[in-house]
């Protein structure tokens, strides 16, 4: 087995040799071989005994592995050593490794002298090249040399010639500069000498070639050359004109609102090279302008000081800007017209500043075809007129702002005269966006902009409406006392107040805006007068008694309820031609005093209705069965009928006759609470009446005659002393066809267009009474009383009620096939055929 490969001694590493060709193909001799292997590199005279690597001996040796280490450190293991006591024998054991060492050293020197002398050979004959190359490095210098020098000179007078030739460039590059500038110093010459008046001159061309002589001598470095010297100061001078003229032109065309003329203004300023300078301090001209035509308007010393008003005169201003006595009325009347001053001069700034960027934004330099706007603003800026609004808008606030606090006397005309405040800024806004709206081109002002000018005079907004509320709260409250209870309005006070809400809406109707913030107060007040009239109402028994006549209480009620019924329905005419929005305001409101009127008399008509109701039911008292033919024919109402009618006749007399004048004076067109009250007390009667005349059970011939006089005469007293029956509609039309309905045959009703006219149940009800005994009526089915099962059918619809009736027929079904019997009654048939259609009409 062949020994493992031992990493190579630090002798052999450091070695410089190389294995020749010739020795390349031989199994190497390492150090680190066997004792054996070594013997075999020595010759026979020379050979060691075996012995291990010297490598490995020092690896392994306590003593000789610190000499291995890379940080060995000399002068540490001698004092070691001399510490140890043991100098002698680690001195003696250096010395045996010295000898190992140049034992092996020697082994390698031996086992390589093929090597060494093939490698001394290559170092001769590398010598020998170094000479030859030596030589040839020499005669390469000295050429380098010769080429150096005669390249020299040529470089030399090259580089005087460029020098030469760039002066001489600079010089005519300098010299058609002072050429050229002269000769446009010689053209702006004969420009203006050609017309002695400034304003005649060619300002345009003037100010482009004062621009072009500026601009060649600043860059082009002319100063210091006399010729142009001499002439710079008359240029200079000719600009300052030529500028001065342009602004003429410029503010002339503002002013006149002349494109022409404020196009060549621009054009004048832009040849200058200082159109964006030129319109920005055009900008803060007029905004400062604007912004103390603000500032004068509101000035209380100047208002109160000016004229004979001055101080020290009657009529000064005091302390917090109010006039003295006797001199309100003039500084009322000089605050309004400085006010107009100052919208007319706002106007005025921001239409002119509104055509300068027009012009802007249309007109182009004629060469260039630049954009003058563009010129003037980068991406993102806000346009000339937003600068100058929102400036103005800032102020005007401040200064609103200012006077409410600081002037009672601004305060008290603004205050009340905010409808008329408001109308002038919203004239300046209207002025402003008609004389802006031009097509293809933006206006002076946004809705945003607007809205923000109508928000810097919002404290007297709400001031102004605080006061109209105010104002009419004080009104509900003096007419409606609560300290006095029983005192009712008179017409006169109900009157004051619709004429004063009237006189508040008619100040502000011209501005919706402002109307619908006057209409939102009103209804505050109108909910503060439905409070205080319900405070009002007298709810006791009294008021609900029907047996005697009205009662103080219920002649209150009545009143109340006929003044907020005016006060209704004269809002109602005042607000029909304000838009529909005005209506959603106050309809809740509206709605509210309308169920207060309505709150005072339902009780009276609830109670009226109760009793005539439990006339009606006695209806089930009455024999209609068994009443002889004579008996029929008698011209006598039934007992519950004759009762029923002196009640509506009492009702009518007592109640209904302060409520409604006269009988024709209720018409379908104008209807009042009362008269619908009345409809629908005089609806119920009929409906309530056909409902337990159906039910009435048996009902012979004789009974049928008598049943259709009481349907006659409740006709009569309903129409006489509630309300017209024709214009009752359905319930009318179902009593009318009741009447027929009962004397058809059976075999005919199922054909009857009468049945149309009439609820489904009260067909079926009355089929009943054509029926045999053992068919129950779910009033007899379910052992209830007339009352309760009338107040069943009124919280049911009519496919529940012929639920109802359908178990009855199921009923009378079972018991005839328990007899055995296959005939049923017509009655049977005709009522599951019109509760069949009954069901289809409902899906």
């Amino acid at each position: 087995m062949a020994s493992p490969t031992i990493p190579r001694s630090p002798l052999q590493r450091l070695s410089t040799f190389k294995n020749s060709p010739s020795t390349a193909t031989t199994t190497p001799t390492t150090a680190t071989g066997n004792a054996n292997s070594i013997l075999t590199t020595f010759p026979t005279s020379a050979r060691l005994p075996p012995t291990p690597s010297a490598l490995d001996t020092f690896t392994t040796d306590p003593i000789f592995s610190a000499f291995l280490s890379p940080d060995f450190n000399p002068a540490q293991f001698s004092s070691a050593v001399l510490s140890s006591g043991s100098a002698a024998s680690r001195i003696e054991k250096l010395q045996e490794g010295l000898r190992l060492l140049d034992t092996q050293l020697r082994h390698e020197v031996l086992s390589r002298h093929q090597d060494l002398l093939n490698q001394l050979s290559s170092l001769k004959a590398s010598e020998s090249s170094l000479s030859s190359l030596r030589s040839s490095l020499s005669s390469l210098q000295s050429s380098l040399r010769q080429a150096r020098a005669e390249l020299s000179d040529p470089h030399r007078l090259i580089a005087a010639q460029t020098l030469q030739l760039n002066n001489l460039h600079s010089t005519s590059l300098l010299l058609q500069s002072t050429l050229r500038t002269l000769r446009l110093v010689q053209k702006l010459q004969n420009l203006v000498n050609s017309q002695p008046e400034p304003e005649k001159w060619d300002l345009s061309k003037a100010a482009q070639l004062h621009f072009d002589i500026l601009t060649l001598y600043n860059e082009s470095h002319l100063s210091g050359i006399d010729a142009i010297d001499s002439e710079l100061k008359w240029v200079i001078e000719t600009g300052s004109k030529i500028r001065a003229e342009g602004m003429k032109v410029l503010e002339k065309g503002l002013e006149n609102l002349n494109q022409a003329e404020v196009g060549l203004g621009l054009q004048v300023f832009y040849n200058l090279g200082e159109l964006r300078g030129t319109v920005d301090g055009l900008v803060s001209k007029y905004k400062q302008t604007g912004l103390k035509s603000i500032s004068n308007a509101l000035d209380m010393k100047t208002i109160s000081g000016g004229g004979a008003y001055g101080a020290g005169m009657p009529g000064g201003v005091q302390r917090h800007g109010t006039p003295q006595i006797g001199g309100g009325g003039k500084a009322k009347e000089t605050l309004w017209q400085r006010m107009s001053g100052c919208m007319d001069q706002l106007h005025s700034t921001v239409v002119a500043v509104w055509h300068l960027q027009r012009v802007l934004s249309k007109k182009r330099d004629p060469f260039t075809h630049v954009l003058l706007l563009d010129e003037v603003m980068q991406e993102g800026d806000p346009m000339l007129t937003d600068r100058v609004w929102e400036a103005l808008v800032k102020s005007f606030a401040s200064q609103m702002k200012s006077v409410f606090t600081a002037s009672s006397f601004v305060k008290e005309i603004f205050t009340t005269g905010y409808p008329k405040l408001l109308s002038t800024i919203e004239n300046l806004l209207e002025r402003i966006s008609r004389d802006t709206d031009v097509k293809g081109v933006p206006p002076a002002l946004s809705l945003e902009g607007k809205e923000q000018m109508i928000a810097a005079i919002e404290i007297f907004q709400t001031a102004f409406l605080g006061l109209c509320l105010s104002r009419l709260s004080d009104l509900v409250n003096s007419v409606f006392n609560m300290s006095s209870r029983g005192t009712v309005p008179s017409k006169e006070h109900i009157s004051r107040i619709t004429s004063r809400i009237q006189e508040e809406i008619e100040a502000v109707h011209l501005d919706a805006r402002l109307t619908l913030l006057v209409l939102r107060e009103i209804s505050k007040v109108f909910l503060l007068l439905a409070e205080r009239a319900e405070y009002q109402i007298s709810t006791g028994p009294e008021a609900r008694q029907i047996a005697g006549p009205a009662t103080p209480s219920q002649i209150k009620n009545f009143t109340l309820s006929q003044h907020l019924q005016e006060i209704h329905g004269r809002v109602t005419s005042m607000i029909a031609g304000l838009p529909s929005i005005a209506s959603d305001i106050l309809s809740p409101a509206l709605g509210t005093i309308y169920g207060v009127a309505c709150d005072s008399v339902t009780p009276l008509f609830q109670a009226m209705l109760d009793h005539l109701e439990s006339c009606i039911l006695q209806i089930h008292d009455q024999n209609f069965g068994t009443l002889s033919m004579d008996a029929a024919m008698d011209n006598n109402a039934s007992p519950y009928m004759e009762e029923l009618q002196k009640s509506i006749l009492h009702f009518r007399t007592e109640f209904l006759s302060r409520l409604l004048p006269s009988s024709g004076a209720i018409s379908a067109g104008a209807e009042t609470i009362c008269t619908r009250l009345v409809r629908s007390m005089a609806s119920r009667v009929l409906i309530f009446f056909i409902r337990h005349a159906s039910l009435v059970r048996p009902l012979s011939e004789s009974g049928k005659l008598r049943m259709a006089r009481d349907m006659a005469e409740l006709e009569l007293a309903v129409g006489q002393n509630l309300f017209p029956v024709e214009q009752l509609g359905a319930p009318y039309r179902a009593l009318r066809a009741f009447r027929p309905v009962i004397f058809l045959e059976t075999s005919q009703m199922g054909d009857s267009p009468l049945l149309q006219d009439l609820p489904p149940s009260v067909v079926l009800h009355h089929l009943y009474s054509r029926g045999p005994e053992d068919l129950q009526s779910p009033l007899q089915r379910n052992k209830l009383t007339p009352v309760q099962y009338s107040l069943w059918m009124d919280s049911q619809g009519e496919d529940q009620i012929w639920k109802g009736i359908k178990s009855t027929l199921d009923d009378y079904a079972a018991k005839v096939r328990a007899r055995g019997d296959k005939d049923f009654s017509p009655v049977y048939s005709l009522m599951l055929q019109l509760g069949s259609s009954l069901r289809g009409n409902e899906s």
